[in-house]
This record gives structure tokens, sequence and C-alpha cells, in this order.
């Protein structure tokens, strides 16, 4: 089992606290801020600032948060710490970019969905007019109806990776991989539809180390690597991801409304408690092939609903 420690500070080992909320753990260990699970990592948080990230993708977790690690404790080396975010020149917020996001990894239910979009500068003021922002910061709502305007003029790529192909993929590729391979050919497919127009620059809004990134696309015999910015948060960096954000998370949700038509039953997103009294409904219904049109197996929500359901 994959390890890794950080050491943060109180603001950010708060911060985490509220990132991690839907995967919370109901015990924390002694001397402990709070422990989490999100698909295969167990995150333990201690009130000393460690954070311990164990699990098969440990290592993208933890880059999530490496950044903050290295600004907010003073006087700590940043010697052999590896660079989450890439530097973006002056004035990035103004250029002409492709922008990628993903939404659905630590969501049990529904299917992983990862959208790049293009921006020209030219539509910057109608992408604020129309609302284009953080997508966590806006209602479902709002999103899918920002989305619905967006998609008309955007050049964009939706990729959609139901939880039936997931399961079938997972077993031999890490989550990891299977998003960046996803961002590669969502990155190329709006070169394509875009060309002779050539991007500025491109934005992915960053789920692991770069130098991660670019070793599991490197057996893809198209790999965009030219001019790759990676930031976490990007929606904070450039519209564009804010917009590519956006669609993924209407389509996400598109996903979960059509499984909760066709189950009659409320299929909701994260992977709290309440997940798991559903996925045992659903065992009940049809085992584990049944679960699998609809769910992660992966999870640890699939052992807690066998156990709910007296699998």
């Amino acid at each position: 089992m994959a390890n890794e420690v950080l050491t943060v500070s109180p603001k950010t080992l708060q911060e985490m606290k509220q990132y991690y909320e839907d995967y919370l753990k109901p015990k924390t260990p002694p001397g402990g801020k709070f422990a989490a699970k999100k698909a295969t990592v167990n995150i333990t948080a201690y009130n000393s600032g460690k954070v311990l990230f164990q699990g098969q993708t440990a290592q993208q977790e933890a880059a999530l948060w490496i950044n903050k690690a290295v600004q907010s404790i003073p006087g700590k080396a940043k010697k052999n710490t590896p660079s989450l975010n890439t530097p973006l020149p002056k004035g990035f917020n103004t250029w002409s970019v492709i922008g990628s996001d993903e939404v659905g990894n630590g969501s049990y239910f529904g299917p992983l969905t990862v959208v790049a979009a293009y921006v020209d500068k030219s539509q910057l003021p109608l992408l604020k007019e129309l609302g284009v922002r953080d997508s966590k910061d806006m209602k479902d709502p709002e999103i899918i109806r920002v989305a619905k305007d967006l998609v008309t003029f955007l050049p964009h790529s939706l990729l959609n990776v139901m939880p039936q192909k997931y399961n079938a993929i997972q077993p031999t590729m890490t989550q990891g991989k299977m998003k960046a391979v996803l961002h590669n050919q969502a990155l190329g497919h709006v070169l394509m539809k875009i060309q002779p127009v050539v991007p500025e620059a491109i934005l992915i809004d960053q789920f692991e180390l770069p130098a991660t990134y670019f070793k599991h696309i490197q057996d893809q015999p198209n790999q965009i690597k030219e001019s790759v910015y990676f930031q976490t948060k990007g929606e904070g960096h450039h519209l564009a991801v804010a917009a590519a954000s956006i669609i993924a998370r209407s389509a996400f949700l598109k996903g979960l409304e059509d499984m909760s038509a066709e189950t009659g039953l409320r299929i909701p997103s994260g992977a709290g408690s309440n997940v798991d009294l559903v996925a045992a409904k659903l065992l009940k219904r049809g085992g584990l092939s049944l679960l699998g049109k609809y769910a992660k197996l992966h999870f640890a929500n699939t052992q807690k609903a066998q156990k709910i359901a007296g699998f």
C-alpha cells in the first residue's frame, strides 16, 4: 500500500476537513483531526498537522495539497519537494486557452466525466456575463442553465466513462492514469476542432504531479504536451477551466438523473453513508451485476452496502 505524509498548518488542516466533508469516517483516531476515505485512499489528519494518505492513489491525492504544505509551514525547506503547479505567465487569465477539468472521480455513483473547452480571449466578457465562475460556488440548477448556453458556442470535448465501462477498465488502470488519458484525449479533440487556430496555452485543473501526468500518457499515440500548464483550483486562474468544469458537472448531474429515472431510486452523488443504503437496495434487486451498472465498485461503499444487504 502506497503511503504519503504531509505536514500542514492548522488553517490548511481545517480546509482539508471541509474538502473531505462528504468522505468523513464516523470515528477519528486518538489525536486526530479527522479521518476520511475518498475512493481508494484513506486520509488521516492529526492535530499536530501531520496528514497521512494511504492507498492505491495516495500520491495523487497528496499532490493536491503539496503546495499548501510547502507554503503554510514557516521555514519548511522546499528542497526536494516536488512542484505541483506550473508557474503561469503574467496576464494568463486574459489569454486564449483550452481548459480541462473532471467531475465524478470521488463519487460512488455516476460517470467519470472529463471536459476540455476552448475560450478565445474575445469571449471572456461574455462568459463573465453568463455567470461563469468556480462551479463549487454555483447551485446545480444554475450550473445546468449556464452549461446549456456554453455548449452552443464553445468548442469542447465531453468524455463520459459510465460505471460499467469504468469497472471493466479499473482493475488494470489506476484512476489517476484513467483521468490523465481522458484529459489528453479531450484536449486532442478540441485542438482538432479549432484548427487552424492554436491556443496560447492549455490549463489542466491539477489532480496529480505534472511528471506523473506525463508518465501516464506516454503510451498514448497523440500526447498533448506543448504549452500545457497545471494549477490546483484552475477555475480561479482562467475561465476556460471554469467553463469546462460547469459543462462536466452538468453532464455528471444528467448521468445521475438518468440513473434515478432508470432505477426508480434517487441516485446521490458523493461517497458518504447515504449512498450505501441506495447501493444496498440495488444489490438486493440484482446483485453486483446490477450495482455495477451505476456504481464504481472498487470504492469501499460496495463492501459497506454488502453488509447492509446481508451479502
